[in-house]
């Protein structure tokens, strides 16, 4: 009972530990480097946590303890918005902790698993993938992570435009997880202690490396700022004022008050452009409900034209289907061009989901909403006074918290971001609005598209793209903020180029382990055994017999011909232009892979021979050349470290001369040699190479990676069903083309979808077989005695991911389309 107690204690004391930090964390300022450690009191506790469930309890009171912490002021909102009274809000919250941050329960359940069966580290990094991942697949309602709390960091923060701000979460997790593992290890030693430490201590350095090369790197041209006027009113509780006062007199009240600090931007500060926050015209613009709503709209069209610049507000759009959270976009002399429709609605308070929809949830909850969500990330030309036209994106309050949007907007050509919102509800609790601040700042970091966000009440700011906040405001104060913000078109960053891919990366990784932990009970085919004493090598192996200068001009050859594979992957997720170009792939490949691997393989086949063993010695033939060393008179046989130009030998004979002999098994020939009475394989010091080596001898080749089936056959079978698809949406049918411009055209267009698909088989080839290598090199460095093993897995892994992984990714495309 004692025992039970005092763990119960160390427990809780742990996660209220861990709590504490989240809560100073969240609230941002000086205190965002408790980032990398809040959570290690809770990881300690996991690591000590004896089974499943005890592990899912912590997981569930972590979530409890956290929401606590970091989100109180959410509770309380909810509470004061839905007239339940603060404390019943925050009491709802926290019933709803283990749904609010489902992360903590993955993350604990797949890292105790992986542990449990692959080790530490193996645990470590598949907690950190099950938690972005849940993060991707399960967005939360807030759309929080704890990568923003680094914001404040201004050099950190710019590592959002690698990996977004889950790309920091996820370094977070695992500079957590480096602290927490050198605390378990400290009884071990120092080396015990610092390494993972180390590794730890490396994250934030490398972020502050990054952030500081990016913000030493002076931006592109750009001419004429922008000037925006961002109208914050501090006019809140619509709904109430419309009770207390009618709805006549609230939207005049809103009307006068927009119009008057709008006039100041424009007449005394001498604004580009107007903007107004979420819903600050409260009623439905350019389809009145009324003829005095008709007033109110001709009155605005009125102002605008007054003005002479462009005013971009919130307000409501309705069609057949219903209303709409809405941002309408208002030119002097042209009127109303255009309406971006919110995205991403807030659950309850502006929708009510269907499976939920109906009488007694309208009754229980007479404040929920009834708007429609609108269908994606939209840019409108903002046209200014002295003839510039500005693409920008419009965001409407929780739509700043989805990178998606931003991202389309940055690939359809924004090159600024109007966020619109309305962060009343937060009144009571400024840290919900400050945090949202911050969310949306992220936006212009992964994008590097400047923002200009405005609110009802606060925070309103103009933010550059780097996230810092160029002016901004107050929470409750009637203001306007004027600021001057250069606009360019941006660079594109590795968040507009591949999206939003931390998230789906981890779940493959979570896919790829589980596979391999599936494998992992199939058989592992033994080696090769070697041949009998006194027996020949019954089948020849080929080789090639390689001189000093052969070896390296053939491997350099092949070097450059698998580096070109690489570059070539990071050209074409670079530039558009390319991805879209068959002939200059073709090309590109051509002179990138083709001509060295074709140069290299002419190198070996001139030194091409057959080598056996036979009658007690090692025989080398070529045509009707023939060597014969006896076996006697070999001194040693060393494997080489690095297969380069492929996996070889050298033999050493006692008068000091060297054969180098590259052929796809050497292991079998060295066996065969050993079996004989020769020389057994000699061991070098540097055990890294030596498992390294070793372990890719151990791993027999597979029918699958034949080169007729990997580079012909399954490009072939991609190829048929794509070109298929093209033939019916370019010409209608399947042969289209064939009865437009005959058998020529047709076959080459197919020729053309052929080599296409095959420059992508052997490129994924490529990015796989460097995954294989890398994951066979750090196992030889981790676990040598299972190198082979691992390698072995990993192959198949490989294979799955290609043979089953590109086939499965065309029929989701085809779907699709």
């Amino acid at each position: 009972m004692i025992l039970f107690s005092n763990t119960t204690a160390r427990v809780a004391g742990a996660i209220l530990a861990s709590a504490a930090m989240a809560a100073l964390y969240a609230r941002g300022g000086a205190a965002w480097p408790l980032g990398f450690v809040l959570l290690v009191p809770w990881l300690r506790t996991l690591d000590t946590s004896p089974t499943l469930r005890a592990t899912l309890l912590r997981a569930c009171l972590m979530s409890l303890a956290f929401t606590a912490a970091a989100f109180a002021w959410f509770g309380i909102a909810l509470g004061l918005y839905a007239q339940v009274g603060a404390a019943t809000g925050v009491a709802l919250l926290l019933l709803a902790a283990p749904l609010f941050q489902p992360q903590f329960l993955v993350f604990a359940l797949v890292r105790h698993l992986t542990r449990r069966r692959h080790g530490t580290a193996a645990g470590a990094l598949a907690g950190v993938a099950a938690w972005v991942a849940t993060e991707w697949l399960l967005p939360k309602l807030l759309g929080d992570t704890l990568g923003y709390g680094l914001y404040p960091s201004r050099l950190l923060r710019q590592g959002a435009d690698l990996g977004g701000s889950a790309g920091l979460t996820a370094l977070l997790l695992l500079a957590n997880e480096g602290v927490a593992m050198a605390l378990a290890n400290r009884a071990g030693g120092v080396r015990a202690f610092a390494r993972p430490l180390a590794l730890a201590a490396a994250l934030p350095m490398l972020l502050a490396g990054y952030g500081l090369a990016v913000l030493s790197v002076a931006p592109g041209p750009a001419g004429k700022p922008l000037r925006v006027g961002l109208i914050q009113s501090n006019i809140v509780a619509y709904e109430r004022q419309r009770e207390e006062k009618g709805t006549h007199a609230v939207v005049r009240e809103v009307l006068d008050a927009h119009f008057a600090m709008s006039y100041d931007a424009v007449v005394r500060q001498h604004a580009d452009a107007v903007l107004w926050p979420e819903t600050a015209y409260p009623t439905t613009f350019g389809h009145p409900k009324s003829e005095t709503g008709a007033d109110f709209d001709r009155e605005i069209l009125g102002i605008v034209n007054a003005a002479g610049v462009p005013f971009v507000f919130g307000t409501y759009d309705r069609d057949s289907a219903g209303e709409y959270n809405a941002a309408a976009f208002v030119q002097p002399g042209s009127g109303l061009t255009g309406f971006y429709r919110k995205t991403r609605l807030f659950p309850l308070t502006e929708y009510v989901p269907a499976w939920l929809d109906g009488p007694r949830v309208r009754r229980a909850l007479p404040w929920s909403g009834n708007w429609r969500a609108g269908n994606g990330a939209r840019v409108f030309p903002l046209r200014l006074g002295d003839g510039r036209e500005i693409p920008v994106l419009p965001l409407i309050c929780l739509d700043d918290v989805d990178s998606a949007l931003a991202i389309d907007g940055a690939r359809l050509g924004a090159q600024a971001i109007l966020t619109m919102s309305n962060d009343s509800w937060f009144s009571a609790s400024p840290l919900g609005a400050q945090l949202h601040q911050a969310a949306a700042a992220f936006r212009s970091i992964e994008t590097r598209l400047p923002q200009f966000r405005v609110t009802t009440n606060g925070y309103s700011a103009a933010i550059d793209a780097t996230g810092r906040v160029l002016a901004g405001t107050r929470m409750g104060e009637r203001t306007l903020v004027i600021a001057d913000v250069q606009v360019r078109a941006p660079g594109r960053t590795l968040m507009v180029i591949w999206g939003d891919w931390v998230g789906p990366a981890a779940g493959a990784f979570l896919a790829t382990l589980a596979a391999w932990s599936a494998l992992a009970s199939l058989p592992h085919p033994a080696a090769q055994a070697p041949a009998p004493a006194g027996h020949a090598l019954l089948a020849p192996l080929d080789a090639a017999v390689l001189p000093p200068a052969a070896r390296l001009g053939s491997g350099l050859l092949r070097v450059i011909a698998r580096g070109g594979l690489l570059w070539m992957c990071v050209a074409l997720l670079l530039d558009d232009a390319l991805r879209t170009n068959t002939l200059a792939q073709v090309r590109m490949f051509a002179a990138c892979f083709l001509a060295p691997e074709a140069a290299s393989w002419c190198v070996l086949f001139l030194f091409s021979a057959k080598a056996s063993v036979a009658n007690g010695s090692l025989v080398l033939t070529h045509d009707a050349r023939r060597i014969a060393f006896a076996l006697g008179d070999i001194a040693a046989v060393r494997l080489w470290r690095l297969p380069v130009p492929r996996p070889g030998m050298t033999v050493q004979l006692a008068s000091g001369r060297r054969y180098a002999l590259a052929l796809d098994d050497p292991g079998a020939l060295a066996g065969a040699l050993a079996a004989a009475g020769g020389p057994t394989v000699e061991r070098r010091p540097r055990a890294l190479m030596q498992a390294y080596a070793q372990a890719g001898l151990a791993s027999h080749r597979s029918r699958l990676d034949h080169p007729l089936v990997k580079f012909v056959l399954l490009p072939l079978a991609l190829a048929i069903p794509a070109f298929h698809l093209h033939q019916h949406i370019a010409y209608g049918g399947a042969f289209g083309e064939f009865y437009s411009f005959g058998l020529t055209a047709y076959l080459t267009a197919f020729a053309l979808w052929w080599a296409a698909w095959s420059i992508g088989v052997v490129l994924s080839e490529a990015l796989l077989r460097a995954a294989v290598e890398t994951g066979t090199l750090l196992a030889a460095w981790l676990r040598p005695a299972r190198a082979g093993d691992i390698r072995y897995r990993l192959r198949r892994a490989s294979h799955a991911a290609l043979f089953l992984g590109l086939p499965a990714w065309l029929m989701v495309t085809i779907f699709r389309t």
